[in-house]
């Protein structure tokens, strides 16, 4: 069966693990994603996007505290790029670290790789990080959830906007949301809506209004 296209995306590929890149690559090219460059390490990277100008750049980054060139890498790429999307890639997330960029409106998704169970899904999150969006995965929801402290907005959510929020927070988009709620997209755009009212976050053109809903989930503020 052949793949559905991506719609010819750009991206760039980076790690430092050859197997990671080159398979990762593989699959994107798969999917029609445009993969114009693959990067070992941090001091090539920001250079090759200079050069190729992507939609989006996924990196490797297994523990960010480990490698903070390559965070900085991606930091320094939204900083300059901010119309190119960015995924890091963590085998372990560092919670704090990551709520820390988020809140700072870095615009960098993060996503557990082990996590990625579903390819469909996967491509569904990276094409629309490609177009702005910024995605949490559900490794930093669950560590998280657990510290909610009282007077919590969230309480005043219905139980299917729960749901929705939930998978807000492990890095779905609309549509992957409907698919897995068995819901129409323009139902979960609704409840969308509706979740940004009650937390109170203004409706502004800015894709990463769904990260601070996401944040006030996973801080229970």
């Amino acid at each position: 069966m052949t793949s559905p296209t991506a719609g010819g995306e750009r991206v760039i590929v980076a790690g430092d693990d050859v197997l990671f890149r080159e398979g990762l690559a593989c699959l994107l090219g798969r999917w029609g994603f445009d993969v114009v460059a693959q990067a070992g390490d941090a001091a090539r990277l920001l250079p090759l996007v200079r050069t190729t100008t992507p939609e989006l750049v996924v990196i490797s980054i297994p523990v960010p505290s480990d490698r903070p060139d390559e965070y900085r890498a991606a930091q320094s790429i939204r900083a300059e790029f901010p119309g190119t999307g960015v995924l890091v890639l963590c085998a372990h997330v560092e919670v704090q670290h990551a709520i820390d960029a988020l809140s700072s409106g870095s615009g960098i998704s993060y996503l557990l790789n082990s996590r990625v169970t579903d390819i469909e899904d996967f491509i569904d999150i990276l094409k629309h990080i490609a177009k702005g969006a910024c995605i949490v995965g559900p490794a930093v929801a669950q560590a998280l959830v657990s510290a909610r402290r009282n007077g919590d907005p969230l309480t005043t959510l219905s139980a299917r906007e729960h749901e929705v929020l939930r998978l807000m927070a492990e890095g779905r988009s609309n549509t992957g949301i409907a698919r897995r709620l068995y819901l129409a997209e323009g139902t979960v755009e609704k409840h969308v809506h509706s979740i940004m009212n009650k937390l109170g976050i203004a409706e502004t053109r800015d894709d990463h209004r769904r990260v601070q809903a996401v944040i006030a989930f996973l801080h229970g503020r």
